[in-house]
């Protein structure tokens, strides 16, 4: 995961970093944790992640679909971290730490989902891809997919960065 291929070329995120971001995301920012939000890959433009069906995600308990609000949230979740990572590469000459630190200003300023399917999967699979990251904003686009791959719902943001 810490070699990726950026689109000025490959970018080296250090172990430390990684580590540091992956307890951000998964383990302080408490709503992530709730929705068992994971990541798996991390790329200089982009990043996945993964959220493990529960019963407490079920928004139609008679079809046992997960709750829109929690692809929602797990969306726009990911388009943030895939703006951090972009950040990160952007910055890679500074220390893993200082990197760090430049994520306090970052807030989603738009978000659109248009859900295609119901979601119902042992798991979904979300993906963002940064489209573009300015000096003040960046946009990103999003995916969710069922465990088997089928596309679920599909997302859009702006992330103000500065």
């Amino acid at each position: 995961m810490s070699k990726q291929q950026g689109a000025t070329g490959t970018v080296d995120f250090e172990p430390e970093f990684i580590a540091a971001l992956k307890e951000i995301f998964e383990e302080k920012i408490v709503f992530n944790r709730v929705l068992g939000l994971k990541i798996v890959t991390l790329a200089a433009t982009g990043a996945t992640g993964r959220i493990a069906m529960k019963p407490e995600l079920v928004g139609h308990f008679s079809h046992n679909r997960v709750h829109g609000g929690v692809i929602s949230a797990g969306l726009d979740a990911m388009g943030g971290l895939a703006v951090m990572a972009a950040i990160g590469a952007r910055h890679i000459d500074e220390p893993p730490l200082q990197r760090l630190q430049r994520f306090a200003k970052l807030g989603t300023i738009d978000l659109r989902v248009d859900y295609l399917r119901p979601a119902v999967s042992e798991h979904l699979e979300l993906q963002a891809e940064v489209l573009r990251l300015g000096s003040r904003v960046a946009s990103v686009r999003m995916e969710c997919r069922s465990a088997s791959g089928e596309l679920l719902s599909t997302g859009a943001a702006a992330y103000i960065i500065s």
